[in-house]
């Protein structure tokens, strides 16, 4: 669907005028999703009609307009819905709008009144243009207070993710009457004064916010007919915003390479060649649990952009909590200088995290989180006066990031980094649990780690795991009772537990913190990816009193009691802003009951792959299903035949895999499902 949406700041702004003036220019059709104040009328057959008036006032001017749900009261449209026991939706318009505008070069929908118009008793027409993602034409009326209204608009539009394209301003009263909002004014030339200031002062102003006046139109007279080209003439520069607009997406002129040409020949990918990189899909916009191509595809999203965007995607609460803070403070500092974002975040971590965690560092990412966790370990030991305790002991099949220390602890067999091996510190390694979560515990399995932890205790500074899931690492579930095993060895030989909770963390086990299902606080817990929502980068590292005041009361040639790390956007306050927001928003949602029904719906879903050629596993925990392949997928071909299927999942290694949106419906979790039974089905993990 391409196009723009015309909205207005209010009623009588005259953004049917722009509308049909832009209508003709650019032999696009205006779709008004509804119409109310509709005239009476029988057709030819003696039947009784409803003619929409902003319809004939389109077609008079020469351009193309149809109103899709019309209604003979003139007042709100959820009002006119209620009269006529009917109900309109924020979904059903946008398919009827796609449906009609299938076959169309450029459509213009046009509004009704302001931004928040209600359609019905929980949504707007702004929740309408949120979900069509179309740019938005602002029609302002020159008028006294037209740039407050202005301004507040564009704060509303721009706060949803949307781009507005640029303002029209139309002057709706003839020149020789004043604004009857100015009672002030001695003459018309007090008018004209204010009338010029408005097209200054909003040029300036939504300059600011990036937005351009393209139009200035003045008072065109009763008879808008005769005037006709004279506004057309205003709306030129209108017409050619929305021709750029509807450009091929990721065309440049002249000979510079397309947009995927330059990724392809330019942009590094994770884990993918640059010289022989895997295929690339080019995404436009995002909403709820939907990836929307260029090419108008639309996927059903099965990774949760790598365990992220748990509540889909534009998400209100989170785009609020941004643009609040953003246009306050973006970033400053954490050296010397703290801010209430940074207390907030931390506050709220406090009151959900297992009890006796206290202490809380904020890093860039999860790998960070995790460099500081092993340097606070090593910090704690030494600041005890054992210099020896420097290594790390950790299960087979891990994987905490990508950075050098992170690296160090990840499987170091099976996993992403052997290619370093000889640039890493050497660590101590343990096979993997291979007690099933689903499946009555095994105590033989501890005693690994017993033997170890009993010869090595005097050079381990910590243990670090992620509890219960081992992602990237394998996908792996095992018994909860293996961990709390782990939590009493540590306490035993005054070792540190670190869990790395970055990807289990915020409900996607099922429990709020996969520590949870263990009953057990680890000594050290790291937390990112969900944190935000998918909308920021950042992670926290959380520490017991303990730890902390160990390295705190250490000599001055142990650190002087200093935690060495400090990253320059360290406790950024955009990041701490968006991560309480998305915080708020999980604990107000009723989480629990949706990884339940998730958990159901991917058991019932991936149950038929089970046994099939081809198929070692199938598992499924909490908001997590996976599908375990006898042998390497391809996933350039894999991934090609999700993506026709209208779905995106990303496999790798042995393993396909899903962790959806908590928001995600049954049906889409279901088409995920199928996504993969037909993989399977169809010998393409062979």
């Amino acid at each position: 669907m391409k196009g723009c949406f015309v909205t207005a700041t209010d009623t009588e702004a005259g953004k049917t005028l722009v509308s049909a003036g832009l209508s003709c220019l650019l032999h696009a059709l205006v779709l008004k999703p509804v119409q109310t104040g509709c005239l009476q009328e029988t057709d030819s057959e003696g039947k009784a009609m409803l003619r929409a008036p902003d319809v004939d006032a389109v077609e008079r001017l020469g351009g193309m307009a149809r109103a899709l749900h019309c209604y003979l009261p003139p007042c709100s449209p959820h009002l006119a819905c209620e009269l006529a026991r009917e109900r309109l939706s924020v979904a059903g318009l946008a398919r009827e709008l796609r449906t009609a505008a299938q076959d169309e070069s450029c459509v213009l929908v046009e509004g009704a009144g302001g931004l928040y118009v209600p359609l019905n008793e929980q949504e707007s027409l702004l929740d309408l243009m949120q979900e069509l993602k179309l740019p938005v034409i602002l029609v302002v009326a020159n008028r006294l207070g037209c740039l407050n209204q202005a301004l507040l608009s564009i704060e509303a539009v721009q706060s949803r993710g949307l781009e507005v394209a640029g303002l029209v301003l139309n002057r709706v009263v003839e020149p020789e009457h004043c604004d009857p909002g100015c009672g002030s004014c001695a003459s018309s030339e007090d008018e004209a004064r204010i009338l010029n200031d408005n097209v200054t002062s909003l040029a300036r102003m939504a300059g600011r916010r990036h937005v351009p006046l393209l139009a200035d139109i003045p008072w065109l007279g009763s008879d808008v007919l005769a005037c006709r080209e004279k506004l057309l003439e205003r709306l030129a520069p209108a017409a050619r915003r929305v021709q750029e607009l509807l450009a091929e997406p990721g065309q440049e002129a002249g000979s510079r390479e397309s947009l995927l040409d330059f990724d392809r020949n330019h942009l590094w990918h994770p884990y993918t060649s640059a010289t022989n990189p895997l295929p690339v899909y080019e995404v436009a916009s995002t909403r709820a649990n939907r990836l929307c191509l260029a090419d108008g595809r639309e996927l059903v999203d099965g990774m949760s952009s790598w365990w992220c965007a748990v509540h889909g995607y534009g998400n209100e609460r989170l785009i609020a909590a941004m643009t609040r803070q953003v246009q306050r403070m973006s970033h400053v500092m954490f050296g010397g200088i703290t801010h209430r974002p940074a207390v907030e975040l931390g506050r709220r971590l406090l009151d959900i995290v297992p009890r006796g965690l206290d202490w809380l560092f904020y890093a860039d990412s999860g790998s960070v989180s995790v460099e500081v966790a092993l340097k606070m370990a090593v910090q704690y030991q030494q600041s005890l006066g054992r210099a020896k305790r420097q290594h790390f002991l950790t299960p087979m099949g891990g994987y905490h990031g990508d950075t050098q220390g992170a690296m160090s602890v990840c499987d170091p067999v099976n996993g992403m980094h052997v290619l370093f091996s000889g640039l890493l510190p050497r660590h101590y390694f343990v096979e993997r649990p291979a007690c099933r979560f689903d499946e009555p515990f095994d105590p033989q399995s501890l005693e690994e780690a017993r033997t170890f932890l009993q010869s090595r205790a005097d050079e381990i500074a910590a243990v670090i795991l992620e509890p219960v899931v081992q992602g990237a690492g394998g996908m792996w579930f095992y018994h909860p009772d293996y961990l709390k095993g782990l939590r009493e060895l540590c306490d035993a030989y005054d070792i540190l537990l670190i869990c790395d909770e970055i990807a289990t963390g915020f409900g996607r086990t099922g429990r709020l913190f996969a520590c949870e299902w263990a009953g057990i606080t680890p000594d050290i817990m790291c937390l990112g990816k969900a944190l935000c929502g998918g909308m920021m980068t950042g992670a926290v590292t959380l520490a017991t009193r303990r730890v902390a005041q160990s390295i705190g009361q250490a000599p001055a040639g142990l650190g002087g009691g200093l935690l060495m790390h400090g990253p320059t956007f360290m406790a950024n306050p955009l990041f701490c802003a968006t991560a309480l927001a998305s915080v708020d928003e999980l604990l107000a949602s009723p989480w629990q009951e949706r990884v339940r029904n998730l958990q159901t719906w991917l058991q019932e879903g991936l149950a038929p792959n089970d046994g099939q050629p081809g198929v070692r596993d199938v598992r499924v925990l909490g908001a997590i299903g996976v599908v375990e392949t006898e042998k390497p997928v391809n996933m350039a071909t894999l991934q090609r035949f999700f993506v026709e299927q209208g779905v995106w999942i990303r496999p790798f290694d042995h393993l396909i895999y899903v962790m959806p949106p908590f928001t995600s419906p049954k049906e889409d979790v279901q088409q995920l499902c199928r996504a993969i039974t037909r993989a399977v089905d169809a010998g393409l993990i062979l």
